[in-house]
């Protein structure tokens, strides 16, 4: 967001959030608020969210100067300034990132003394370069990017405008990192892939990595994941993907846009994740396979063959619809009480043959 608002360093009007991101204002249209803060502690310039209206009676002993709560809640009067929508986390998201924009200190431009530029990068005036970080040659670093103190841009990569790489992220050669991109710290875009072959011995023969990572726009990299550049064609993440902590991204993935994937996930090689899915966290999806758009995985599940039908999927033995797999769980709690039961059922079918198993 690029909008800063008439005297933003003594916080947001009111009247300014709701002109720009609408909701129904109820109160002192004047308020201002300088931050976000739990329902219990928030105080006076403090702006906070009810998330559902089933938790209507947190508003009783809020002291927040300006709340913000689903449509069908009455906040009560005793807020000054009060804000209705259909969807209040959402509204907290996007007034979060704004709020955080106007009271951040005004970025710096050029380079520290201590980084080292290659004199053929090419660095946008209002860009910034800060200690310790290296650009190698011909790179390209956009408007207003921000490369953070320990950083490394690779020899021709792309860093696109507003993208910050945070201290100690690395951008190796060839790479693109779209605009407004957020790398966190040791995070890793672009290593080679796990590519070997094997020759008559067994021993590994390494397989050149030749191809690219290609970010697009309004990507998240958690801290220390790792992108691995393609074998031959590019591994390709898409617009508005966020990838938590500590996950990996083989050589060659693809993974479609607004995809979300949480901590620990893992990726081989190949695999096709599409749009708007959901990976949960420590789960594991096996290469060169397919997953529909819209398609969430459980935490800790196991994708060991391709989800061409959108749905809820979860488990590991094996993956299965979300509905199955908890029906079944729930009978495999039971599974020793059933073996049980059917011995039992044997025994009264069979008494002769049991009793002649059971001295065996």
């Amino acid at each position: 967001m690029s909008h800063r608002p008439t005297g933003a360093g003594a916080g947001l009007p009111v009247a300014e959030i709701v002109a720009r991101l609408g909701g129904t204002l109820r109160g002192d249209a004047s308020v201002r608020v300088r931050r976000f803060a739990p329902l219990e502690r928030a105080g006076e310039g403090d702006i906070a969210f009810l998330a559902r209206a089933g938790q209507g009676r947190l508003l009783e002993s809020c002291r927040a100067s300006c709340v913000i709560v689903p449509e069908e809640v009455d906040p009560g009067e005793h807020f000054a300034a009060a804000i209705r929508v259909r969807d209040p986390y959402l509204y907290y998201a996007r007034v979060s990132q704004w709020l955080q924009q106007i009271e951040a200190p005004p970025a710096p431009t050029g380079r520290h003394p201590a980084a080292v530029v290659h004199e053929t990068a090419r660095l946008a005036p209002d860009a910034y370069v800060d200690a310790c970080a290296v650009v190698e040659r011909e790179a390209v670093i956009g408007p207003r990017a921000s490369i953070g103190a320990g950083c490394f841009v690779g020899a021709g990569a792309v860093i696109g405008a507003d993208t910050r790489l945070l201290p100690r992220s690395v951008v190796m050669h060839g790479c693109q990192v779209g605009e407004r991109c957020t790398l966190h710290p040791g995070a890793v875009i672009g290593a080679d892939g796990f590519g070997y072959a094997r020759d008559e011995h067994g021993a590994g023969v390494r397989i050149a990595q030749a191809g690219r990572v290609v970010l697009g726009d309004d990507v998240d990299i958690g801290a220390n994941t790792t992108v691995d550049r393609g074998a031959l064609d590019d591994t390709r993440i898409g617009n508005g993907v966020k990838i938590d902590n500590l996950v990996q991204v083989a050589h060659n993935v693809q993974i479609g846009e607004h995809t979300a994937l949480a901590g620990c996930v893992g990726i081989a090689g190949s695999a096709r994740i599409g749009a708007y899915c959901f990976i949960g966290g420590g789960a594991g999806i096996a290469g060169h396979l397919e997953i529909a758009d819209r398609t969430v995985i459980g935490g800790m599940s196991l994708v060991s063959r391709s989800v061409r039908q959108a749905g809820h999927y979860t488990g590991a033995f094996p993956l299965d619809r979300h509905e199955n797999w908890s029906a079944n769980a729930a009978a495999l709690r039971h599974l020793a009480e059933l073996r049980d039961r059917i011995r039992q059922l044997e025994r009264r079918l069979d008494p002769q043959n049991n009793s002649a198993q059971d001295k065996s």
